[in-house]
């Protein structure tokens, strides 16, 4: 019997085998810019299953998402746009497994409170700085899911001042500010010519003045929407994941001197905000913690 993990991301679709420690094995992927992305989905749990009986699969998903009805509404996925039912799909493939759905946020923090860096931390968060800015929240030791399974979007915290556009269609969002993609866009507009979070963050390292304004504003942005969150939340703790992520003090010196700014409430001075250890895509892991956990309350 396998269990199995699916990952409906931004930029890529990727599955795999878990073991019972949250392990991933046998992982595949295929890039998200496909005309029929159930196919792609479908023909990636098919090959890691291999022919064996699956007995469980968590998916993590790109939100918006509607837990409750199994649905999901990618926003940058225009063929799922409108809204699709992954779970009833995945339960058509393989009709004797557990099928659980989070948003990639949920399946971020499940997997950083497992394996990463909130092992241990009953209130945190963990987010992702990519291609966009996703988040989960573990609140007494528990995932915060919300109303339809959507809670945790941090990157749709609005930054003060911005009135950039948002892919959620409004303005000034964490998201549009701060994400990879937001980011070389920005700087683009004022002259610089790569073409990638990764160039962008070099152009950083090497003095160039636009790709250091480009840091620091999204620095500066993730820096205040996690003082914010952290007091709503009463948080101890935010772990960071993601490409843009990795793009050191560029990004991370704007971002601590924000935290440090907007941070002032007693309670959340020691506010700890830190890189994620995690090697392997981390909303994948997080949609294999859903898996095995979904097959051990099955077994009791």
């Amino acid at each position: 019997m396998r269990v199995l993990a699916l990952d409906i991301g931004a930029t890529k679709f990727a599955a795999g085998v878990v073991d019972p420690h949250y392990r991933l094995h046998g992982v595949r992927q295929v890039a998200a810019a496909c005309d029929d992305p159930w196919a792609a989905c479908r023909d990636l749990l098919v090959a890691v299953a291999d022919d064996n009986e699956v007995s469980a699969v968590g998916i993590g998903a790109a939100g918006p998402v509607d837990v409750p009805a199994g649905m999901i509404r990618p926003l940058n996925l225009a063929a799922w746009r409108g809204g699709f039912a992954i779970v009833e799909h995945v339960r058509a493939l393989f009709p004797k497994a557990l099928v659980r759905l989070a948003i990639d946020g949920a399946c971020l923090v499940l997997a950083e409170h497992r394996v990463g860096g909130l092992r241990g931390v009953a209130n945190g968060l963990a987010l992702t700085v990519s291609s966009g800015v996703g988040g989960g929240i573990i609140a007494d030791g528990r995932v915060v899911l919300g109303r339809t399974g959507n809670a945790g979007h941090i990157g749709h915290i609005v930054v003060p001042g911005d009135d950039t556009a948002c892919p959620c269609g409004g303005f000034g969002c964490v998201e549009a500010v701060a994400s990879g993609m937001s980011s070389v866009r920005w700087a683009r507009a004022r002259g610089w010519v790569g073409e990638s979070g990764r160039e962008l963050a070099e152009a950083a390292h090497g003095g160039d003045r636009i790709a250091l304004a480009a840091m620091a504003r999204a620095g500066t942005a993730l820096g205040q929407g996690i003082s914010s969150a952290a007091a709503l939340l009463d948080v101890d703790r935010v772990v960071i994941s993601g490409g843009f992520a990795q793009s050191g003090e560029p990004l991370w010196g704007p971002l601590r001197a924000a935290v440090a700014r907007h941070s002032r409430l007693e309670f959340i001075e020691e506010l700890s905000v830190r890189l994620s250890t995690l090697s392997e895509g981390a909303t994948l892991v997080g949609a294999g913690v859903l898996a095995v956990e979904a097959a051990r309350s099955e077994a009791i």
